[in-house]
């Protein structure tokens, strides 16, 4: 699996298509579909992932999906790709970008939203983009992506005058933007930055001595499971557990606050309308005891639901995004019956940023969540009919 995934990762898009014809050609037998299944909320490597496009759609394709949809952050430089992927593994799919935005003026302001870092600002996102719109969407985001980075660059300095005393430092040209997609047109995160200092930390410390360095001399707490994932020698998952815990344990300490780079929730719901695509909020919910694990316990938006509510519909809002996976059923009963009470559709995804996690989500199977799966096929369904319109095809 990982020379596979090697070859889906190859540097040039055309390489990595042709592969996946290879691949695929040599198969003695496809994979079973399982249509009960469907996931709309995938990141590939042109914001933060170890899946290109192109090996996103196939390891998809491999767990069953018959649909699968590309959403990364601050750009859609990937949806190109993933679209000939796509039409190569004879899988539809549907395209997207997820992104934050500054919500001054609005009821939202000053709030914990769906934001774990920083209060006002909200994960929004473009669903159902049409084909047409790809190049358009990329250049409204091309400056916000710039500006990114001059906040990155802070936090690596921050990042700098924290590792200081350990003789650890980044360089953010060197060690990040080289393992981002950047200069193709993808997007820096703060994944990246502690992606890179993961790196150096294995670098001084060694992978042997990194539970050690992490409690001892970064003051860094592990749980028992954490130090048996960076203890085990085999776990081919290594980087990105590491990953976890440095984004766990630093991001608050090295975090510089996002306003430049954030368009104001009204920009994006008129952008939205502009391109034809579906204006959407990215629901998160308070989190208790964190059932996947990767988030810390904290409240957000459930304790002002109507107003948070209200204040989309005054946006324009046309759909409400959530992972079944990642809340109670008490939260998820609240926020179908309050979509369906505002006639607010429904669409569902699982976050995609490491190899740990699951195309798959078996929360799907559930009567409760049926509706998803017609409303995935609704929404590819209406990015194609839009594109076609644009295209003067209709």
């Amino acid at each position: 699996m990982n020379d596979i995934l090697k070859e889906l990762n190859a540097p040039k898009a055309q390489v990595r298509l042709e592969a996946l014809k290879q691949i695929i050609r040599s198969e003695k037998k496809a994979p079973e579909v399982l249509p009960q299944f469907s996931n709309n909320h995938i990141h590939t490597f042109y914001s933060f992932s170890p899946y290109s496009p192109t090996s996103a759609v196939y390891f998809a394709r491999l767990a069953g999906l018959q649909t699968a949809g590309i959403v990364d952050h601050d750009t859609i430089a990937g949806a190109g790709e993933f679209i000939h992927a796509a039409e190569i593994a004879g899988i539809d799919a549907t395209i997207g970008l997820e992104c934050r935005v500054r919500t001054q003026g609005t009821a939202l302001e000053g709030r914990r939203i769906n934001n774990p870092d920083q209060k006002g600002i909200a994960y929004m996102a473009l669903h159902g983009v049409p084909h047409t719109q790809i190049e358009y969407l990329q250049s409204v985001f091309e400056p916000l992506r710039e500006r990114r980075n001059t906040r990155n660059r802070k936090m690596v300095d921050r990042i700098n005058k924290l590792m200081n005393p350990l003789s650890v430092s980044l360089d953010f040209d060197r060690d990040v933007l080289s393992i981002s997609q950047f200069k193709s047109g993808g997007t820096v995160t703060e994944r990246h930055l502690l992606f890179a200092l993961g790196a150096k930390i294995v670098e001084t410390a060694g992978r042997g001595g990194i539970c050690d360095y992490l409690q001892k001399r970064m003051d860094i707490p592990l749980t028992q499971k954490q130090k048996c994932l960076l203890e085990d020698k085999d776990n081919p998952y290594f980087d990105y557990d590491l990953l976890g815990i440095l984004k766990s344990s630093l991001v608050e300490r090295i975090y510089v606050d996002a306003n430049e780079e954030c368009l104001h929730i009204s920009e994006l719901s008129l952008l939205a309308k502009e391109i034809g695509a579906l204006f959407c909020y990215a629901y998160l919910g308070d989190i208790g005891q964190s059932i996947t694990g990767d988030k810390k316990p904290q409240k957000f938006e459930d304790d002002y639901l109507p107003v948070l509510f209200d204040t989309l519909e005054e946006q324009g809002i046309d759909a409400v995004t959530y992972m079944p996976s990642r809340n109670t059923p008490e939260q998820l009963e609240i926020i179908q019956r309050m979509c369906r009470e505002r006639n607010i559709m429904e669409i569902s995804g699982e976050d995609i940023n490491s190899h740990r996690q699951k195309f798959i989500c078996p929360q799907l199977e559930q009567t409760q969540f049926s509706h998803l799966i017609k409303a995935t096929w609704k929404l590819i369904n209406r990015e194609r009919a839009e594109t076609l319109r644009q295209e003067g095809r209709t």
